[in-house]
């Protein structure tokens, strides 16, 4: 194997993986990041910091891989993913499915450092991983499916830190269920009508006319859970002025949705980005007395 050959294959795992697109491990990497400094009490150890935002990197890479194999005789239906590797025929399954087991691999060998509770999670975290891709196939609620594979970093990070499963943990991953519907519907709305040709499901297809009033509410309800989280963690005023300050970008994510044009409603959906960095900044600067002292 030449060097231009190697390039060339380097290139397209990474363009199977999404490296390029960054925006997937942003919304994987936020609420991680929240679990851990709440887990934490602001002051999670490093180490573990590390380690979870490695795995993160690790398993969404996985997770688009898996996606793509499971959609490799979809996407070349969608103008969005046809020009994907597997869908144009650059790389092979056999070649995808190796990528994907030996990212998920090395993501295993990260949570053997953790504790014991923290390894048992991650069996959960990668059948939910491997699944999702096949939950639009068989209900309109993929979302929800991903909400809790995209989430499941919280409990992990809770069992990293605290060795526990504390009431907090679980109402982060319903807040996390909740915003991945948000964001996922709005992604979905860009491709509804290659979606309906093909059959295949999504929250935006099934509430219709609804979806932006829906969206409303769900965003609604995300601000509220995130409020009781910190009402849970004694946060301070700080926190809660981060909560403001996502408040405005989920007004601006309606504003870009307004009229359903599929480019505004991908800029709402990598909009959420400024949502979760709002919400951890929030919680980083509101701990900062703490870490401090």
């Amino acid at each position: 194997m030449n060097i231009e050959h190697l390039e060339d294959r380097l290139r397209e795992y990474g363009m199977l993986m999404r490296l390029h697109r960054p925006i997937g491990i942003y919304l994987l990497l936020w609420p991680t990041l929240w679990a851990l400094w709440l887990a934490g009490n602001g002051q999670p150890p490093r180490g573990t910091v590390l380690v979870f935002v490695l795995g993160v990197v690790l398993m969404r890479s996985a997770g688009c891989v898996m996606n793509d194999l499971a959609d490799r005789d979809f996407d070349p239906h969608v103008a969005r993913t046809r020009d994907r590797p597997l869908a144009a025929g650059r790389v092979q399954p056999g070649e995808a499915l190796i990528l994907a087991a030996a990212l998920s691999l090395l993501a295993f060998a990260l949570v053997l450092t953790q504790n014991a509770l923290t390894i048992k999670l991650s069996f959960v975290g990668l059948a939910l991983t491997a699944s999702y891709p096949f939950m639009k196939r068989l209900h309109p609620l993929p979302q929800l499916h991903l909400g809790v594979a995209f989430g499941w970093g919280i409990p992990m990070a809770y069992a990293a830190v605290t060795d526990s499963l504390p009431l907090a943990a679980w109402l982060l991953l319903l807040g996390n269920v909740l915003w991945s519907t948000i964001y996922d519907t709005q992604y979905a709305m860009v491709d509804r009508e290659d979606d309906l040709k093909v059959g295949v499901k999504s929250t935006a297809i099934l509430f219709g006319e609804r979806d932006k009033r829906i969206i409303g509410y769900l965003q609604l309800a995300l601000l509220i859970v995130l409020l009781v989280v910190g009402l849970l963690a004694g946060r301070g005023w700080i926190y809660y002025l981060g909560l403001f300050t996502a408040a405005w970008f989920a007004l601006y994510q309606q504003y870009l949705i307004r009229n359903r044009e599929p480019a505004e409603c991908f800029k709402a959906f990598l909009n959420n980005n400024g949502f979760g960095l709002a919400i951890f900044c929030g919680l980083l600067l509101d701990y900062l007395p703490t870490s401090l002292a």
